[in-house]
């Protein structure tokens, strides 16, 4: 098991109200865990009901933030009194999120002495996945379970499904929400996929970091919708509480004129070598979970159209959906209708996993 570092058990005293039943208090925890490579240490916040004796068997799950976004930010942002987090656990299930390394709290790109502090480590996928896995590694062993749920964001489910591809025997169940995908043809090349590896492993690539501005960001992910829906679907309210928590998790970032969040480049650098290339960075026929796709009807940056072509290619997932959520976005979760969703994924986690 990677080391933990601390943990801190906090009680979450807000009154849920989650499928029609007050919950009981969720026990927050938060951990560090080691990465693979030595001095990297990995964001681990975990949910559950204060009054849950026992994990039910398979009940465990783990989100994986998008490209510019730390896991925090979006899936535990409570909005009217509860975060999607808050409505997972409440409904029984031992839930976490995790920060790859340059995101949110975990070691940061810019971390450690640097000759340039506006230079960064480029962080590729390939190192975002092995992230993954010593976090499941960590928690599997920590519950004691031979496996785990994953729910990837944007460019989560790159990662997410990468993990699936690999371990099949590891995963029950793989949600990919607003998941990436060729806009055209898209094909997995193995031995593309490991050139590449091996050729970034073999670098140590630097690059100044990426930066991007809560409203900036907002009206990318919103660029979709009708304008005149816009403040509709996320009132003004709820885009300062988003821009708040985006901001808390990068201090120095936050200080600039106008407030960034800063990450490190490998994301965009990886799209340009798969994506917009039409190449896969993962076989999604090595795939076996039963698997959920689901994305927003008017999500412009990973549209309803590759989604699709996405489930069409898992050929072999032992149970695979795919849901259209009208009239959101590609942050389909911070915005009026994220209950459809919330309810569309509740149902899949909970018919896959029986109790």
């Amino acid at each position: 098991m990677r080391a933990l570092l601390w943990a801190i058990t906090i009680l979450n005293c807000q009154s849920l109200t989650v499928h029609g039943v007050a919950a009981s208090e969720l026990v927050t925890e938060e951990f560090m865990v080691d990465a693979a490579d030595p001095g990297i240490h990995l964001y681990v916040r975990n949910k559950h009901l204060a009054d849950m004796k026992k994990i039910p068997t398979g009940h465990l799950l783990l989100y994986v933030h998008g490209a510019t976004q730390p896991s925090e930010a979006t899936f535990d942002l409570p909005l009217e009194g509860a975060s999607w987090m808050d409505n997972i656990a409440a409904a029984g299930w031992d839930v976490y999120l995790m920060d790859a390394r340059g995101y949110g709290r975990s070691t940061g790109a810019s971390d450690g002495a640097q000759a340039d502090a506006g230079q960064s480590p480029v962080v590729r996928t390939d190192t975002k996945v092995q992230d993954l896995g010593s976090v499941v590694d960590f928690i599997l062993q920590r519950r004691g379970a031979p496996k785990i749920n994953l729910l990837g964001w944007s460019w989560g489910t790159i990662v997410t499904a990468a993990y699936a591809a690999a371990h099949g025997d590891r995963v029950s169940s793989l949600v990919l929400h607003s998941p990436v995908w060729c806009g055209g043809p898209c094909q997995f090349d193995a031995g593309r996929v490991a050139s590449l590896a091996a050729a970034h492993a073999a670098v140590g690539e630097r690059a100044p970091f990426v930066e991007s501005s809560p409203a900036a960001a907002r009206k990318r992910f919103q660029s979709g919708a009708p304008p005149e829906r816009i403040d509709e679907l996320m009132p003004s309210a709820w885009f300062e509480a988003w821009s708040a928590a985006v901001l808390a998790t990068d201090p120095a970032g936050a200080k600039q004129n106008p407030p960034v969040v800063r990450i490190p480049p490998g994301v965009a650098q990886d799209f340009q070598d798969y994506w917009n290339a039409g190449l896969s960075y993962y076989d999604p026929q090595a795939i076996v979970a039963p698997t959920l796709v689901v994305v927003a009807e008017w999500d412009a940056v990973t549209p309803p159209g590759p989604a699709r072509s996405l489930f069409d290619a898992l050929a072999n997932s032992s149970n695979r959906r795919f849901a259209q959520i009208k009239e959101g976005t590609h942050i389909l979760m911070l915005e009026k209708n994220r209950m459809q969703l919330f309810r569309e994924v509740q149902q899949f986690l909970d018919e896959t996993n029986p109790m």
